[in-house]
């Protein structure tokens, strides 16, 4: 097996019935890293998902590596929440085999790698058989499954169990009798060691993702004070550039207040109630938040995602919806996919008609490349250059 480290995104592919994660692969990355044994596949989980798992079951999906020489590749990976809903076991082995199904469909695979993390199954005494009872306390999920995916024609490869992500802790086999053995130090891992060069975090938890994203209540009641003056400037300014006939001065005016908050976040700078309400009105302008769309494949993406981090927290309604969408589209082109995730369903949350916020969701859920949707980013760049805004060069 082999993890190519690339790209990676990650909606949540059910959202409606439970917490889900998915990353998928670039398959044309260089230098993919080998994953040769169970025990090294579990402990690149954490990168490969961006957070270490708990009460998880995580799939790998597998590709034919472009070297027929090669093992295959992991050409996505999707994580669930062990939920005991949907009418107990067999009820969720339906429901995320669906999901899987359909992962397996968009990237032409037909066979899946299964990891459960739960702190509360149990290493099963050694048998000369092997059956559900015999393999721990998810023997019946991973049988049912193994077979709602063979009815859509895919297959269950291999699948291990361990009770939590940790050097030293025992896995063991749901499909092999006896066939167990030792995690190694997952921050040792080829695959973690590879994300933290490249810069992507490896979180704890996932709810470190969805703090990142909680209201700030205090914030949000000084910017919603401050809002009406900021819309009725930003109005006059429209109003104004209209009637002389230069509606680009005014969305050139407000894209560079954008960027040039950009700058001074990435500098340290806190901004204001009454900066983040001048935000908020500039982002009401559909050009400039559609432009802004081109900072996720360049050099300021890092900071652009600081800014709509800070304004997903301070505004509410459709424009925390604005910049939770700008947030979650940059996520998934550049390789969180958790987060890509959480940012969209906080957009949603915030504003169930959000026309973007959907169309990203619905493109998370079906499985869409990452390579597809910067598409949206050029588009950006080609709207920045028309009003005479140079964004810097797409480099990723």
């Amino acid at each position: 097996m082999s993890d190519n480290t690339d790209d990676a995104l990650s909606p949540p592919s059910d959202a409606s019935t439970s917490a889900a994660d998915q990353q998928h692969r670039d398959r044309a990355a260089a230098g993919a890293l080998h994953v040769d044994e169970p025990g090294e596949l579990i402990a690149a989980v954490p990168a490969m998902v961006g957070f270490t798992p708990q009460r998880s079951l995580v799939v790998a999906v597998l590709a034919s590596s472009p070297d027929p020489q090669r093992a295959p590749i992991i050409d996505a990976v999707a994580r669930f929440d062990l939920d005991p809903a949907f009418g107990g076991r067999r009820g969720l082995a339906a429901a995320y085999a669906r999901s899987v199904a359909q992962i397996c469909a968009a990237a032409g695979a037909s066979e899946v790698l299964a990891v459960i993390v739960d702190d509360r199954v149990r290493e099963p005494r050694r048998t000369r058989g092997h059956d559900a009872a015999g393999i721990g306390g998810w023997g019946t999920l991973i049988a049912a499954f193994t077979r709602r995916l063979a009815q859509q024609e895919v297959f269950l490869a291999g699948a291990w169990a361990v009770s939590a992500i940790e050097a030293g802790q025992q896995w063991w086999s749901l499909l092999e009798a006896n066939h167990r053995g030792t995690l190694p130090d997952p921050a040792t891992s080829p695959v973690t060691v590879a994300h933290v060069l490249a810069g992507r975090p490896i979180r704890r938890t996932r709810s470190e993702l969805t703090d990142l994203l909680t209201p700030d209540t205090e914030l949000t009641q000084q910017v919603t004070a401050h809002l009406d003056a900021a819309l009725t400037q930003a109005r006059r300014r429209h109003t104004a550039a209209v009637r002389h006939g230069d509606l680009d001065r005014y969305q050139r005016r407000a894209l560079e207040l954008v960027l040039s908050q950009i700058a001074n976040i990435n500098s340290g700078a806190a901004l204001t109630a009454t900066e983040c309400a001048e935000l908020a009105a500039a982002l009401r302008d559909r050009t400039v938040r559609d432009t802004l769309f081109a900072l996720a494949v360049g050099d300021h993406a890092a900071a652009a995602e600081n800014l709509w981090i800070v304004l997903a927290r301070a505004c509410s309604g459709s424009d925390r919806a604005d910049a939770a969408t700008l947030l979650g589209y940059s996520a998934y082109i550049r390789g969180d996919g958790p987060l890509a995730g959480i940012a969209l369903h906080a957009a949603l949350d915030a504003d169930p008609a959000h026309s973007m916020a959907s169309l990203l969701e619905i493109a998370l859920r079906t499985g869409m490349r990452p390579d597809t949707l910067r598409r949206l980013a050029h588009c950006g760049l080609g709207i920045a250059a028309d009003l005479g805004i140079d964004l810097g060069p797409a480099i990723r």
